[in-house]
C-alpha cells in the first residue's frame, strides 16, 4: 500500500497551517510551524501570490493531508458526497472523512494522532460493535460502539496517560475509564472545523 513517508512536518509548512500529524509534538515549541514559518524548500520564503486554482488546490490537499488519505481515496470520497442530495456536498465530505475508524479513535483521544490510530487499528487493538477490525477507513454509522480490545487496555491506558485527551465533540460519547466510545449523530457543520473552507474542495473537482 502507497504511503508518505517523508518528514511530515513537511506537510504543514507546505500548507502553511498546523495540520496536527504528530500528536503532542504539536503542541510543543518543536512543531515545524513554530520553528519555520515558511514553506519548505530553497523557494520556501518566496513564494508569490496564488492564483484562484492554486488556493482551492491547497484547501484540499490540507483537508486530505489531515486526514491521510491519497488522492484516489480522497476523491472516491468526493464522488460519494457528490451523488447524495441530503445534505450539502461539503458538508458530506467532512462527514464521510470524520466518520472513518481512524478518525473516530483519534477524535476520542484514545491516541495522539491518526497516523497512531491507523497503526493500532491495523494491529488489531479496537472493536467495532464487538467485533474485531482491521481497517482503518470504514465508515462507522449513527449508534456503532468502538471499543478497545481486553489485552490492548493497558496499551491504550498507558497512551493515555503520556497524553491527556482532549473534550470530545458533542456527535460523540467517550467512556475514557472503560475506553469505550459511540457515535451520537453524525456531525454537524459547527461541530467541525470551522477553518475548512469546503466550498473550494467542490469548486476544485467540480472545474
Amino acid at each position: 500500500m502507497a504511503r508518505y513517508t517523508e518528514p511530515v512536518c513537511r506537510l504543514c509548512r507546505n500548507e502553511g497551517t498546523k495540520l496536527f500529524l504528530k500528536g503532542s509534538r504539536c503542541f510543543s515549541t518543536k512543531c515545524g510551524i513554530e520553528r519555520r514559518r515558511y514553506g519548505p524548500g530553497q523557494h520556501g520564503q518566496t513564494r508569490k501570490k496564488q492564483s484562484e486554482f492554486a488556493v482551492q488546490l491547497r484547501e484540499k490537499q490540507k483537508v486530505r493531508l489531515t486526514y491521510g488519505m491519497l488522492e484516489r481515496q480522497f476523491a472516491l470520497y468526493m464522488q460519494a458526497a457528490n451523488k447524495q442530495k441530503k445534505v450539502p456536498t461539503g458538508l458530506k465530505l467532512l462527514q464521510l472523512c470524520e466518520t472513518r475508524l481512524d478518525s473516530i479513535v483519534y477524535r476520542c483521544g484514545l491516541v495522539p494522532s491518526r497516523a497512531q490510530a491507523r497503526q493500532l487499528i491495523h494491529h488489531g487493538h479496537f472493536l467495532v460493535d464487538g467485533k474485531k477490525t482491521a481497517i482503518p477507513s470504514i465508515i462507522l454509522k449513527a449508534n456503532q460502539v468502538v471499543s478497545v480490545k481486553e489485552s490492548s487496555k493497558k496499551l491504550i491506558k498507558d497512551l493515555l496517560a503520556n497524553n491527556p485527551a482532549p473534550v470530545p465533540p458533542t456527535w460523540l460519547t467517550v467512556d475514557l475509564e472503560n475506553l469505550i466510545a459511540s457515535i451520537v449523530n453524525l456531525p454537524a457543520r459547527e461541530d467541525l472545523d470551522a477553518t475548512i473552507k469546503e466550498p473550494l474542495i467542490v469548486e476544485y473537482y467540480s472545474r
